[in-house]
């Protein structure tokens, strides 16, 4: 499976667009990235760097914001359709959001988002 770099970031951007509105405003100091893959984990999906929002103290500011990064090449990987890029960008992004919400994999899988 194949999709640009330009049309797979168009699908990131989808993705956070579908996120409700409660939820984006309430993220703080994040940044949202498209990478081809993971140099320590070459199948990892998306990862999310930063301090969770629950962790974050009265001595939090000044910080460089929050990275989610979303993997190209990982999910182009194990998906045979463009609708399958579509559907796991989406949950790649709820999940990586999750982790700046301070939601943890274990709550995701329950949730139904693993």
């Amino acid at each position: 499976m194949d999709v640009s770099r330009r049309r797979f970031e168009e699908l990131v951007s989808d993705a956070l667009d579908e996120v409700p509105e409660q939820l984006t405003q309430l993220m703080d100091n994040v940044v949202v990235l498209v990478e081809e893959r993971d140099e320590r984990e070459p199948t990892l999906l998306g990862l999310y760097e930063g301090v969770a929002l629950t962790e974050r103290g009265h001595d939090y500011g000044g910080m460089l914001p929050d990275r989610i990064t979303v993997y190209r090449q990982a999910i182009l990987d194990i998906c045979a359709t463009e609708e399958d890029v579509v559907e796991e960008v989406a949950v790649t992004v709820v999940h990586e959001i999750a982790h700046h919400f301070g939601i943890d994999d274990a709550r995701l899988h329950e949730l139904g988002w693993g």
